[in-house]
């Protein structure tokens, strides 16, 4: 490994543990010539992952792409970006532990709405309008009839809908009287 700061290949392991998410092996390294301390992961280096495109096209798996896409879709919304990043990364996961080589777009995209429509309603719909390609608003509205139909289940209280034909801010007190 080569020292960021002078560029010797001698260095020597100081510490090593497992990355935050066990998937790698940090290392903090100290230069032998220089001194200076610097950090390396260690990866297993997992077989390539291709997606197959609608059209046939195949196109390895592309983390950066889907996280893009993710992050599009949850603009403006009350969703933390590691949040997001964790999805992708319990995607690519699953994938991979299939031990294919190969997953049809449509599998990535049907496991990405999944999870988006338990985490956020409204980054759902706007993921599912481009991953579905809606002709026009009618196909929209069938979508958002089913979000409204089928509620994800929460235990967030704040989720709660009132049934209907009940008005919120009102009070009513029976003091028998």
């Amino acid at each position: 490994m080569r020292c960021p700061f002078c560029g010797t290949a001698d260095s020597k392991v100081v510490d090593s543990r497992d990355s935050e998410t066990g998937e790698a092996i940090r290392r903090r390294r100290e230069c032998l010539q220089c001194s200076k301390r610097f950090t390396t992961y260690e990866r297993v280096e997992a077989p390539a992952l291709y997606v197959v495109k609608k059209d046939g096209r195949r196109e390895e798996f592309n983390r950066p792409k889907l996280l893009s896409g993710l992050l599009v879709a949850a603009k403006k919304r009350e969703l933390a970006p590691a949040r997001l990043e964790m999805m992708v990364d319990e995607i690519e996961n699953e994938l991979r532990g299939r031990n294919l080589l190969e997953v049809p777009s449509r599998l990535v995209g049907e496991m990405v709405m999944e999870r988006l429509r338990e985490l956020d309603e409204i980054a759902y719909v706007r993921f599912a309008s481009v991953y579905r390609s809606f002709k026009d608003a009618e196909e929209m509205r069938a979508t958002l009839e089913d979000v409204l139909a089928h509620p994800p289940a929460r235990t967030d209280q704040r989720r709660k809908r009132r049934p209907s034909g009940e008005k919120g801010g009102e009070l009513s007190l029976d003091l028998g009287k």
